[in-house]
């Protein structure tokens, strides 16, 4: 009875590794479909041929169509795909380097997803309400991101205090279109002397953010100065 029981469960745990490797070819799949996408779209524009981003990942052009009917659906799951290999880099540079060098690398990777997101911006700005909850999605994945690493970098002193998370992804953006026909390393070359910006005077500096100011405003001893 124990070796039969022993067999059964030898076979189960061989037909439960199957589907789990099943799962991982369609994962690597899926991943080589969509760096495809993103790799023609950025040379070609959304509107390039889906022939072409199947030659490129290596599949066919019912795969394609079976996992996104409709272009719509590829150019989102793109998007989403960058924004979130672009926050998720955000705790592994946190887990290897200080809090400033941290936070400069990945506001370089984010150079590195706007660059991604100029191939897509004609349908992003299309006004399809196909593309409408991306923006927020953008902000609910990299706004924490970003405010995680300044805030770390505030509280080490290594960069001034009074920058809005916010503010500073806008800032990086902005670079990005003022540059946009500039080569990459111009632009990086930009980001880092906004870096550079944000670490000048970062031990001597006081909390300047807007939350902080109204606090001080209504505190005990500054109320009794005025009166």
């Amino acid at each position: 009875m124990k070796k039969r029981v022993t067999e059964r469960t030898d076979k189960q745990e061989h037909e439960d590794s199957k589907p789990r490797r099943m799962r991982a070819d369609a994962q690597r799949k899926m991943s080589s479909l969509l760096q495809a996408a993103m790799e023609v779209f950025r040379k070609s524009g959304v509107d390039a041929p889906v022939r072409e981003i199947a030659e490129r990942a290596g599949v066919g052009l019912g795969t394609v169509y079976r996992h996104f009917p409709q272009r719509s659906d590829l150019i989102k799951a793109v998007f989403q795909t960058q924004v979130d290999a672009c926050a998720d880099a955000a705790p592994v540079l946190a887990g290897k380097y200080g809090p400033d060098e941290a936070l400069s690398r990945w506001m370089h990777r984010y150079v590195d997803f706007i660059a991604t997101k100029r191939g897509l911006a004609a349908a992003l700005h299309s006004g399809d309400p196909a593309y409408g909850a991306l923006p927020g999605y953008f902000n609910k994945r990299l706004l924490p991101a970003m405010k995680t690493l300044l805030d770390a970098a505030v509280a080490a002193k290594a960069v001034r205090p009074g920058i809005e998370a916010e503010d500073l992804l806008h800032a990086v953006a902005n670079l990005c279109r003022g540059s946009h026909d500039k080569e990459p390393a111009y632009t990086q070359k930009m980001v880092e002397l906004l870096v550079d910006g944000l670490r000048y005077g970062a031990s001597t500096q006081t909390d300047t953010r807007p939350e902080t100011r109204r606090r001080r405003s209504i505190s005990p001893a500054k109320t009794a100065s005025r009166t």
